[in-house]
């Protein structure tokens, strides 16, 4: 049996998401500078990934069979795996929505309801108070994407500003909400209150907010788009069960598999739509979600990869002297940097924020209490920064899952997440000025 071979902290291990990000970005900038159409797809991210797999294992001093089965550890993963599940299931939902006649449906009663130029602010929202309910950005983005695509082919809305919305609230909810898989993983690392933690998190979140609905509802054009003289009404109601199931604290997973069914049953009935049918909608919307699984799957088991050799722990210490040589007379401020930092890039490395509060929460705890900081004020910077991030990187779950959804680069979704890039701003200012 072959042993764990000792590593201690080392940056050099971090190149291989360099050389995945220098790919898939890299190629992408130079295509468009060249005026390639959809120049972000033509390598796509799932394949850009591989050589930055090798490039870690080539790195890597344990035997490939040890590196191996670290890669497929993290790759199977819990969290990595649910996200996969996500993927499945929301394709699905969107497959079947839109081919019984639900996105339709509640594309024109949104029509009808918001006026033509606050559709982006609703958008925002509608996406900020289902995150909130449901605990998840993911959850919420399934939900609601495959309306926001009908909401574009009808109303011919720029895609873009579409998807940073919905994707600014999704990640509003995601950081605020009480039963949030980052709201337990950085309260419980830190030994806060969730109460206590939701109240330092919503000074920060609300100014922001508030500023990117202004932005939304500033740049949002008045939409050219006539509405239907009659609704489908029964094509509504797989989304308003999901609303309230998503309000009473179901399971993600329930809820999903809860609308396929029912978009299928309501449609059955007076259509011609068949299970046959179903069963192969069902299965399109499964392809649909291929490449950004398959990148979900690649990225966990580089993490592990990665961690194994030491680049996360070089990281982590690497911070912690930036941060003391930063504010060396404010060890409180030096603190909070720290954690802040720690946050934000190791979720930079893991593209998932629970992953990263986890990877960082004991650290984090030593930094508070070095700094004099409440678990409170921890477990929010914590929480915050890891969804700041993962709110403005194009190989996050929740930019891909958009992406695969309305059919667009990611990048351009990014380019328009305001509500992470305000709260960036407004949580290191405010950081700043409690800590003078």
């Amino acid at each position: 049996m072959s042993k764990t071979i000792p590593v201690s902290p080392s940056l050099k291990s971090l190149l291989p998401f360099g050389v995945f990000l220098g790919l898939f970005l890299g190629t992408g900038v130079v295509l468009t500078l060249q005026g390639t159409e959809f120049a972000f797809y033509q390598l796509p991210a799932s394949i850009a990934i591989i050589p930055a797999i090798i490039f870690a294992m080539v790195l890597g001093k344990e035997p490939v069979e040890q590196q191996i089965s670290q890669f497929i550890k993290g790759a199977g993963h819990q969290n990595i795996i649910t996200m996969c599940v996500i993927y499945l299931l929301a394709g699905a939902f969107g497959a079947v929505a839109k081919a019984t006649g639900s996105v339709d449906a509640s594309v024109q009663l949104g029509l009808m309801i918001l006026p033509d130029y606050l559709i982006l602010p609703g958008l925002f929202l509608i996406a900020a108070f289902l995150s909130t309910a449901m605990g998840t950005s993911m959850g919420t983005i399934a939900a609601i994407a495959p309306i926001a695509a009908g909401f574009i082919d009808t109303a011919g809305l720029n895609a873009s500003l579409v998807a940073g919305s919905i994707i600014s609230g999704a990640m509003f909810g995601d950081n605020l909400s009480i039963i949030s898989d980052t709201t337990i993983a950085s309260t419980r690392s830190q030994g806060a209150r969730m109460k206590d933690k939701f109240a330092v998190n919503f000074k920060f979140a609300l100014p922001a907010a508030i500023l990117a609905l202004l932005i939304f509802a500033f740049m949002g054009e008045s939409a050219n788009y006539q509405t239907a003289n009659e609704i489908n009404s029964w094509g509504l109601l797989p989304y308003v069960v999901i609303l309230i199931m998503a309000l009473t604290g179901i399971n993600v997973f329930i809820v999903l598999i809860t609308g396929i069914i029912l978009a299928a049953a309501l449609s059955m009935f007076g259509t011609d739509y068949t299970i046959a049918t179903w069963v192969k909608d069902i299965n399109s919307g499964f392809s649909n979600m291929q490449d950004i699984m398959i990148l979900a799957l690649f990225i966990g088991g580089l993490s592990e990869l990665i961690r194994h050799q030491g680049g996360l722990a070089a990281l982590t210490l690497a911070l912690k002297q930036l941060a003391h040589k930063v504010s060396p007379n404010n060890t409180k401020r030096a603190a909070g940097l720290g954690i802040a930092s720690l946050a934000f890039i190791s979720n930079f490395f893991t593209a998932n924020n629970t992953v990263s509060i986890i990877i960082s929460g004991e650290t984090a705890k030593e930094l508070a209490q070095d700094g004099s900081i409440t678990a409170a004020e921890s477990a929010s910077l914590l929480d915050i920064f890891a969804c700041i991030n993962q709110g403005l990187i194009p190989y996050g779950a929740q930019a891909l899952l958009l992406g695969a959804t309305l059919g667009m680069s990611p990048v351009n979704i990014i380019m328009f997440s305001f509500y992470p890039m305000i709260l960036l701003f407004a949580a290191s200012i405010a950081f700043w000025r409690l800590t003078k």
